[in-house]
C-alpha cells in the first residue's frame, strides 16, 4: 500500500495535523510507503542554506509524524523549492536496495533550480521502481514548455553502473505541480461548471489530457479521473478561487499519474496479458484533493495505490539478532548470518537503533562487522558492541545491518528490550532521596515587605 501526496506549498510551514493528509485516521490496513513531494519549499537563501547543514522544516516535520508509527525516512532529494521524502515501513527496509537519487533543473535554460524534476528510484522486492516530482513552467501560453521539460527529465541518466534508464522502470510514478491548464474555456464557464460539479466538461480541455492523444511519449502515463475541484488557484486558508486582480482561471495544475513497463512492452503487440505473466500490477484505490489545507494557493493531492508483486526477492541478504539479555552491565553480542551471494564490505556496520528511529543515520551506537567481529563459522558470525555504548536507561530497539555496496539498510532484526543498569538506576533514586536534605550556600532569611 502506497501513499503519494504532492503538494505546492507556496514558501509556507507545515501545518498543524496532516492526519487526513496522510489518511492516519482510516480504518484500513496501514501504508507501506509514504512518498511526499512538495514544491515551492521555502528556499531563501538564508533557509536553503540552513537546509543544506540541517533537515528542513518539512523534513523534521513528516519524520516526527512517521517515525513513531514505524516508518523511517529511506531516502530525500531536493533541489531548491522542490523536495522529495519517501518513507517506509521497518519490515520492507531488507528487501529496498539500490536506491539513487537525481535532479535535472529546467529553469534558465538548465541554469537554474526553481524549475524541474527530483527523482528517487529503487530496487523493491526485485523490481525497479521510481518516483519524478516534478515542477514546471507556469502560464496558459507555456504548454509547448511543460512537455520539452518533462522530455529532458526524463531522458536524465543515474549515476551507478547497470541503473535503468527512467523509462526502463518496472514502474514509474511522475507527479507535481505540473502546471497544465484549462484551455478555450472563459473564466466563468470554467467556474460554474466547478460549482455544478460538472468536471467532465472541463476534461476534454485540460491541457495534459489534449497532450496525452497527441505526444506519444505520454500515452504510456495513466491517470485516475478528475473527480474533484481544480487544486489552484485559492486565496489563503480559505476554499474560494482567487479573488486578486488576476483572478486566475482555475486548474488542475497537481497531478499525479504512473507508467508500468510490461504493460506498455505488451500494449504494442497483439493479444491480451494473461495474469500469469503480468508479475506486479499498479492500482489505484483513492485520488482526492484535501480541500481543508488552506496554508498554500494549491491544494494537496493524493494518491494511494496498491503495489501487487510476486516478489522477485523474498529473503533478506542478512538476518541478525541479539544474543543472551542486553544492558550496559556489560559487552553484548550480535549474531548475525548473511546469504551465499551477499558482497560484503569492510565498511559495513550495524547499528543500534530505537524503535522510533527517523533515518538511518539515527543510530544510538554501531559496530564495524569487520573490526568488531570476534568469531565465525560457516552459518554465522558474531561481532560485539561495547557496554559503554549501551543506553544506561533501557527501552526498546532494534538491530539494522547497513550495506556500503548497497548504501542501504540489509537486514533489520525483530524489536528487542535493553534492560535498565541497576547501578545507575539505584544511584539516581539515592540521589533523588537526598536531595530534599542539601541546602543551597546561599539561602537566607528574608523579608519580602
Amino acid at each position: 500500500r502506497l501513499h503519494l501526496v504532492t503538494w505546492n506549498v507556496g514558501t509556507a510551514s507545515p501545518p498543524p495535523d496532516v492526519t487526513s493528509l496522510l489518511q492516519l485516521d482510516s480504518e484500513g490496513p496501514a501504508m507501506d510507503m509514504y512518498v511526499i513531494g512538495l514544491q515551492e519549499v521555502n528556499s531563501r537563501i538564508t533557509n536553503f542554506l540552513s537546509d543544506l547543514a540541517f533537515d528542513d522544516p518539512w523534513s523534521i516535520f513528516f519524520m516526527t509524524v512517521l517515525s513513531p508509527l514505524g516508518y523511517i525516512k529511506l531516502s530525500s532529494i531536493r533541489m531548491q523549492g522542490l523536495l522529495l521524502l519517501i518513507f517506509v515501513k521497518h519490515g520492507h527496509l531488507p528487501f529496498i536496495r539500490d536506491v539513487h537519487t537525481h535532479y535535472t533543473r529546467t529553469g534558465l535554460y538548465g541554469y537554474w533550480g526553481n524549475k524541474g524534476g527530483v527523482t528517487v528510484r529503487m530496487s523493491l522486492y526485485g523490481y525497479t521502481i521510481c518516483f519524478m516530482n516534478c515542477h514546471l513552467p507556469a502560464h496558459m501560453e507555456n504548454t509547448e514548455q511543460r512537455l520539452d521539460d518533462f522530455e529532458k527529465i526524463l531522458e536524465m541518466q543515474f549515476e551507478g553502473e547497470n541503473i535503468p534508464s527512467t523509462l526502463d522502470h518496472d514502474v514509474l510514478f511522475w507527479f507535481g505541480d505540473l502546471n497544465f491548464r484549462i484551455a478555450d474555456y472563459g473564466i466563468h464557464f470554467v467556474r460554474e461548471s466547478i460549482n455544478k460539479e460538472h468536471y467532465n466538461l472541463l476534461w476534454e480541455k485540460d491541457q495534459l489530457n489534449m497532450a496525452k492523444k497527441k505526444e506519444a511519449f505520454l500515452q504510456e502515463f495513466i491517470e485516475g479521473p478528475l473527480q474533484f475541484k481544480p487544486t489552484y488557484k485559492f486565496d489563503l486558508y480559505s476554499e474560494v478561487y482567487d479573488t486578486s486582480e488576476k483572478k486566475r482561471k482555475p486548474a488542475w495544475t497537481d497531478r499525479i499519474l504512473w507508467r508500468v513497463k510490461n504493460l506498455c512492452q505488451h500494449a504494442s503487440k497483439e493479444g491480451e496479458f494473461s495474469e500469469e505473466e503480468q508479475t506486479i500490477s499498479v492500482t489505484l484505490n483513492n485520488y482526492r484533493s484535501h480541500m481543508n489545507y488552506g496554508i498554500s494557493d494549491h491544494k494537496p493531492v493524493t494518491g494511494t495505490f496498491g503495489l501487487e508483486l510476486k516478489p522477485l526477492v523474498s529473503d533478506p541478504f542478512i538476518t541478525l539478532n541479539p544474543e543472551g539479555e542486553w544492558s550496559s552491565e556489560h559487552d553484548v553480542l550480535i549474531r548475525y548470518s548473511a546469504v551465499p551471494e551477499f558482497p560484503s564490505s569492510a565498511w559495513d556496520w550495524i547499528g543500534l537503533f530505537k524503535v522510533a528511529f527517523r533515518h538511518v543515520n539515527d543510530y544510538v551506537t554501531y559496530a564495524w562487522v569487520e573490526d568488531d567481529e570476534i568469531s565465525s563459522n560457516k552459518d554465522s558470525k558474531q561481532v560485539y558492541m561495547s557496554a559503554a555504548e549501551i543506553p544506561d536507561t533501557g527501552g526498546e530497539f532494534l538491530l539494522c545491518y547497513y550495506s556500503n555496496n548497497f548504501q542501504s539498510i540489509v537486514g533489520v532484526s525483530q524489536p528487542f528490550q535493553i534492560q535498565p543498569n541497576r547501578t545507575v538506576i539505584e544511584k539516581d533514586l539515592t540521589q533523588e532521596d537526598n536531595s530534599w536534605m542539601q541546602k543551597p550556600d546561599n539561602l537566607e532569611p528574608h523579608n519580602d515587605f
